[in-house]
C-alpha cells in the first residue's frame, strides 16, 4: 500500500466500544498501574503517551487480557463483561499487536498473517469461509501482499512488523490496540502506518488504541491523548488539552515546550537539554 491510497472496503460490523475502569495492576505484590480508567470509542484513536515506566504497555495489555489486573471493571459496547467472555469471543472484538512478536521460522507472510484467522476457526482447523479475503485484504492494506510467498525469516524488521500488523487486521476486529507500532520502521513506514490507523478509525469506525512514544506522532494521530505518570491517568482529553508544557516537564522531568507547527497546524514539542540551555546564553541557536 502506498501512500495515499484508499483502504479496500470490508464486510461486516466494524467498531466496538472497550472501556476500563479502576484497572489495578501489580508486579510481585508491587502496584504499578493504580486505579486507571480508559474508554476507546469507534472511530476514535486514543493515544496512551508517558515516560518509560509510566505503565502504558501494562494498562493497553490489561485491556487485552493478556496482564492479569488485581481488580479492574472492562466492558465491551457499554454492558458486556469483557472479563467474563470466551478467548475466542473476545478475539473476535479486540485484537492487540505487542511489542517484540518473534521471528517465524518455516513460515511465508501469508502464513503468518492467516493466524489472525484463529477465532473464527472451529476445532481441527474447520473452514474458515471468510479467511482468504480477510487475509488478502490485510495483505494489501500493509503494504506486503507481493511479499506474501516470502518466508518470514528473510524479512526485514519493519517488514516483519507490517506482516504482525497484517495478522492483527485479518482478525477483523472492532478494537485494535498497538503497542509501539512504529518500533523497526523506517520515516516513511512510520508516517504511512499512523496514516493507515488514521484511516481505521475514519473509514471503518475501528476504536484504536495505541501506545508512542514519540509526542509529536501522538498530537498528529490521536483524537484523544492518555497521559500516564507513575502508573496513573494524569490527564485524559484532546492533544491540546493534555500536551501543554507545564504538565509534560512534570511528567517527563525535563523542560518541554509546545508550540503550533505553522505548516500543519498541529502541535509539536521540543525537549530542551543541557546543550540548548548553553546556546541560549551564548546568544547562538543550536
Amino acid at each position: 500500500m502506498r501512500a495515499g491510497e484508499e483502504i479496500p472496503a470490508a464486510p461486516g460490523p466494524r467498531g466496538h466500544e472497550l472501556s476500563a475502569t479502576d484497572v489495578t495492576v501489580a508486579y510481585d505484590g508491587v502496584d504499578v498501574v493504580h486505579g486507571a480508567a480508559l474508554t476507546l470509542r469507534p472511530g476514535e484513536v486514543t493515544v496512551l503517551v508517558g515516560p518509560n515506566g509510566s505503565g502504558k504497555s501494562t494498562l493497553l495489555r490489561a485491556l487485552a487480557r493478556l496482564q492479569r489486573p488485581r481488580t479492574a471493571t472492562i466492558l465491551v459496547d457499554g454492558d458486556t463483561d469483557g472479563l467474563a467472555l470466551s478467548p475466542r469471543e473476545f478475539s473476535r472484538r479486540v485484537a492487540l499487536l505487542t511489542q517484540g512478536r518473534p521471528t517465524p521460522s518455516g513460515l511465508t507472510v501469508r502464513d503468518v498473517v492467516e493466524f489472525g484467522r484463529y477465532p473464527y476457526r472451529g476445532r481441527w482447523g474447520r473452514s474458515d469461509p471468510g479467511g482468504r479475503a480477510a487475509v488478502d485484504r490485510a495483505l494489501a492494506v500493509t503494504g506486503v501482499a507481493e511479499l506474501a510467498a516470502r518466508g518470514a525469516e528473510h524479512l526485514s524488521g519493519g517488514q516483519l512488523q507490517r506482516v504482525w500488523l497484517a495478522s492483527c487486521l485479518a482478525q477483523e476486529t472492532g478494537v485494535l490496540l498497538l503497542d509501539e507500532p512504529t518500533t523497526y520502521l523506517d520515516l516513511r513506514y512510520q508516517i504511512e502506518l499512523l496514516d493507515l490507523v488514521r484511516d481505521l478509525a475514519d473509514d471503518h469506525r475501528i476504536a484504536v488504541g495505541a501506545v508512542l512514544h514519540d509526542l509529536d506522532q501522538a498530537a498528529a494521530v490521536a483524537d484523544r491523548i492518555v497521559l500516564l505518570g507513575t502508573g496513573r491517568v494524569v490527564a485524559d482529553g484532546p492533544p491540546e488539552d493534555v500536551l501543554t508544557p507545564e504538565r509534560l516537564t512534570a511528567v517527563y522531568g525535563i523542560r518541554i515546550e509546545v508550540d503550533t507547527d505553522p505548516l500543519t497546524g498541529r502541535l509539536r514539542t521540543r525537549a530542551i537539554g543541557r546543550h540548548h540551555t548553553r546556546n541560549e546564553r551564548l546568544g547562538t541557536t543550536p
